[in-house]
C-alpha cells in the first residue's frame, strides 16, 4: 500500500477532530453563554476594545447578563460580570473553577509552576495552601503587628520630612511588612525588582511565541525563533534566587548564635515568619527534611510581596480621595481624635472602633479596585514580540480554567474554558449612591457600624480557593497606614491648580528608585493591576504637637 499524501492525512485529522467537536456540542443541549457576534477565526475577540476593555466588559453586562462568552483563536473565554456569578462559580464550584491554564513558558520552562499562584489546583497545591494558611489566619498574623505599627510610623515621619515625594514613601511601606512575614529584610534589591517585573509579564497567556504554540518546547535550539529557550532558563535562574535567597536567610537567622533585632530579639532566633514557623514545626514533628524544607521554600516563596499592589494601590488613591473630599476628611479626623485623641498615634487594635475609617478604605478600595481582568488581543500576532505580549497590554489578573464541563443558569460552559473575574463590574455595586461617587455611607447602616453594599475585600484579594493568603496582613497595612497618617496630616490639592487623579496599569514598582530593565512602561502595560500615577498633593501637619508626637515615636522605632 502506497504512503498516504500528507495532505490527505492532514484532512482526515481536520475532518476526524471536526466531527468529534460536532458531536461533543450535541452531548450539551444547554446553549453557550450568550456574547457579541462573531467572525471566522477570530471569533467575537474583535469587539475587545484595545484600551480599557474591562469598561466594555461591564457594559455588556447589561446587554448579556453576568456571564458572557468569548470564543476565537482556538480559545473560549467567559467573563464573570456580577457577584452572584463569582460566587456561585469560583466559591461554591471551586473544584470544577480552580484551576489555572498551563503556562509553557513561565510555568513549565521556568518552573513557576511549583509555586501556589500557578500551580495547578490539585493534591500539591492544597499541601501548600495548608501550609500557609494556618500561618497567616487573622489570628496568626497578629505578630506582625507591632511591625506593622513602626513602618506606618517611618512612613508617617518620611511625610513629614519630604512630603512632596509621598507616592515614594507609601510604595516604600507597603512591601516590606508582607516581605518579613516570609523572612526577609525591609531591603531589596534590584534583582527582586527584575524578577518580579519578569513573572509578571511573563503570567500573561501569550506572552511569548512558546505559550502560543506549545509544541514549539520540542524544537532544537538552533532553529530561528527559538530565543525563548534562553529566556526561559534565564528566568528559571531568576526565580530560583528570589525563592531559595529569604528560605535559606531564615535558616541562617534560625541557627546564628548572635541575637537579632526588633522581630527576632533572641539568639538562635529569627525574624517572624511563615518559613520560620514552619522550619520550626517540622523540626518538632519530625518530618522528613530534605522533601519538607523544599516545599516550605516554595509555599513561603509564593508570599513575597502577597498583598503589596493591593496595600499601595489603596492607600495612594485613598490619599487623593482625602484630598478631594474635605468633609469625609473631616469626619475621619474627628473620629481619630475620639477615638484614639492627641496624646498617641493609632493602634491595630483601635480598628474595631473606628467604624468610619474602615468604611472610608473599604470605598476606595471599592471606588478603584486594584485588580482587573486581563483579554486577549483580537490580532494576537500582531503584538507578538512586544513586551506586552499576546495581551495587548491589559492589566493582569491571572485566569482560571475550567477542569469539566459546566452548567450555569442554563449555560453551558466547556471544559478548558478560560474564566475571567470582571472586578471593575463587581465594583460597581452602587448600593444607594452612584457608583462613581466617593461615599463611605454606602458601607454603614443607620446605626453607622459596618454594614450595606458587597465588601470590596471580597474581590480585591481573589476568589474562592485562590484567594491571596496575604490578604489579612495586607488588609492590617492598609488601615494601620492609612489610620497614622490621617491622624497627623492634613491632605488638600495643591494651592494653584487642581489635583488630577489618572491611573496607570501595570506591575506596581514596589522596590522604589532601583533601575530595571524591565520597569513599567507608563500606562497600559501588563502588569498587577490599576494605580494611581504620580499627582500633587498638599501636605501639612494637623499641628505642631503631632509633628512632635510622630517625631518621638519614629525615634523609637527599632526596624
Amino acid at each position: 500500500m502506497p504512503p498516504l499524501d500528507p495532505l490527505t492525512v492532514a484532512l482526515v485529522l481536520l475532518a476526524a477532530a471536526a466531527i468529534y467537536l460536532v458531536r461533543a456540542r450535541k452531548r450539551h443541549s444547554a446553549p453557550l453563554p450568550p456574547g457579541p457576534s462573531a467572525l471566522p477565526l477570530i471569533g467575537n475577540l474583535w469587539h475587545v476594545p484595545l484600551r480599557h476593555p474591562w469598561l466594555a466588559f461591564t457594559d455588556w453586562a447589561n446587554t448579556y447578563g453576568d456571564v458572557v462568552h468569548l470564543h476565537g483563536l482556538g480559545l473560549s473565554i467567559v467573563l464573570l460580570n456580577s457577584v452572584p456569578a463569582v460566587t456561585e462559580l469560583l466559591d461554591r464550584r471551586a473544584t470544577v473553577y480552580s484551576h489555572r491554564p498551563v503556562f509553557p513558558m513561565v510555568g513549565q520552562m521556568m518552573a513557576l509552576d511549583s509555586s501556589m499562584p500557578l500551580m495547578d489546583y490539585g493534591p500539591a497545591w492544597r499541601f501548600h495552601r495548608k501550609l500557609v494558611r494556618a500561618a497567616l489566619a487573622p489570628e496568626a498574623v497578629r505578630k506582625y503587628r507591632p511591625l506593622q505599627e513602626q513602618l506606618a510610623v517611618l512612613m508617617a515621619q518620611l511625610f513629614l520630612v519630604r512630603p512632596a515625594e509621598f507616592d515614594d514613601h507609601i510604595r516604600l511601606c507597603a512591601f516590606p511588612s508582607s516581605h518579613c512575614a516570609v523572612g526577609t529584610s525591609a531591603d531589596a534589591t534590584a534583582d527582586d525588582e527584575e524578577t518580579m517585573d519578569m513573572i509578571s509579564r511573563s503570567t500573561v497567556p501569550g506572552a511569548y511565541l512558546v505559550d502560543f504554540f506549545p509544541q514549539m518546547k520540542r524544537l532544537p535550539r538552533w532553529l530561528p525563533f527559538t530565543g525563548f529557550f534562553a529566556k526561559g532558563d534565564a528566568g528559571r535562574a531568576m526565580i530560583a534566587r528570589l525563592v531559595t535567597k529569604p528560605f535559606l536567610a531564615v535558616k541562617a537567622q534560625m541557627a546564628s548564635p548572635l541575637p537579632l533585632s526588633f522581630c527576632a530579639p533572641a539568639a538562635g532566633s529569627a525574624v517572624p515568619s511563615v518559613t520560620r514557623d514552619l522550619l520550626e514545626d517540622a523540626a518538632r514533628d519530625g518530618r522528613a527534611q530534605d522533601d519538607f524544607e523544599t516545599q516550605v521554600k516554595w509555599a513561603a516563596g509564593a508570599l513575597y510581596g502577597a498583598g503589596g499592589e493591593t496595600t499601595y494601590t489603596t492607600v495612594l488613591v485613598f490619599v487623593a480621595l482625602m484630598a478631594l473630599h474635605p468633609a469625609q476628611q473631616a469626619r475621619v479626623h474627628a473620629e481619630l481624635d475620639r477615638v484614639v485623641g492627641a496624646d498617641r498615634l493609632p493602634a491595630l487594635a483601635d480598628r474595631g472602633r473606628l467604624p468610619y475609617l474602615e468604611a472610608a478604605i473599604n470605598e476606595a478600595m471599592r471606588w478603584h479596585p486594584a485588580l482587573y481582568v486581563p483579554f486577549p488581543s483580537p490580532l494576537p500576532l500582531l503584538w507578538w514580540g512586544n513586551a506586552d505580549g499576546l495581551f495587548g497590554g491589559r492589566p493582569l489578573s491571572i485566569a482560571r480554567r475550567t477542569a469539566a464541563d459546566d452548567v450555569y443558569d442554563g449555560k453551558f460552559i466547556p471544559a478548558g474554558t478560560l474564566v475571567l473575574p470582571n472586578v471593575w463590574a463587581l465594583s460597581r455595586d452602587a448600593h444607594g449612591a452612584p457608583s462613581d461617587a466617593f461615599a463611605p455611607e454606602r458601607f454603614l447602616d443607620a446605626a453607622g457600624t459596618g454594614a450595606g453594599a458587597t465588601d470590596p475585600s471580597s474581590y480585591a484579594f481573589g476568589f474562592g480557593r485562590r484567594i491571596c493568603p496575604g490578604k489579612y496582613l495586607a488588609e492590617n497595612s492598609v488601615f494601620i497606614m492609612i489610620a497614622t497618617l490621617l491622624a497627623c496630616f492634613d491632605f488638600a490639592p495643591p494651592a494653584d491648580r487642581p489635583l488630577e487623579l489618572r491611573f496607570a496599569t501595570g506591575l506596581v514598582r514596589y522596590f522604589a528608585l532601583i533601575p530595571s530593565k524591565f520597569s513599567a512602561m507608563g500606562a497600559d502595560v501588563v502588569g498587577g493591576g490599576s494605580y494611581p500615577q504620580p499627582y500633587e498633593c498638599r501636605i501639612t501637619p494637623r499641628s505642631e504637637a503631632r509633628a512632635k508626637l510622630l517625631e518621638h515615636a519614629a525615634a523609637l522605632c527599632e526596624v
